[in-house]
């Protein structure tokens, strides 16, 4: 029997271990950004967020079905032996990832569908304001949050991800 007893210290652990942590950051776009971007600013903050897109197994873990098939279609549509048309690391916006801090803000949150953006402080100071915001569009896939796109700027010029790859099927 579930009394109240077990039921606090249960829902205590949920929120001190990361095994638990994990779980619940599943089912929550705020809570994936945050593990993420926690992960991103370790150390010197250099390490970046490309582990999301570093092999198939993140991918599924992280990316909607959709973006993983259009990612995959472009990844056989790019000549062998060059770099696909994601060469920079979108969790971070950059060629060399700096990530000191982050602040989430959900712009948009509805049942299937979540914009969440992050902005970024790094140890630098190099960088134009707008090139600091990553937003990702998440969207609901049985029952667990997926990044469905991600988009940002690079020197004030616009990016998606979802577009990188479909205009490198174009040429």
């Amino acid at each position: 029997m579930l009394t109240r007893r077990s039921f606090v210290a249960a829902a205590l652990l949920a929120g001190i271990c990361p095994a638990f942590g994990e779980t619940v950051a599943a089912s929550d776009p705020l809570a994936i950004l945050t593990a993420i971007y926690t992960r991103a600013a370790k150390g010197k903050g250099d390490g970046g967020g490309a582990f999301i897109i570093e092999n198939k197994a993140a991918k599924t873990k992280y990316l909607s079905k959709a973006l993983i098939a259009l990612w995959a279609k472009a990844d056989t549509h790019t000549p062998k032996g060059d770099v696909g048309p994601v060469d920079f690391d979108p969790v971070t916006n950059s060629q060399e990832p700096d990530v000191k801090s982050f602040k989430l803000d959900a712009e948009k949150m509805e049942a299937d569908k979540a914009t969440v953006a992050v902005t970024i402080t790094g140890h630098r100071n190099d960088r134009k304001p707008t090139d600091l915001i990553v937003r990702y569009d998440f969207v609901r896939e049985a029952g667990s949050w997926r990044i469905d796109d991600i988009r940002g700027a690079s020197d004030g010029e616009a990016w998606s991800i979802r577009k990188m790859l479909t205009d490198s099927l174009k040429s």
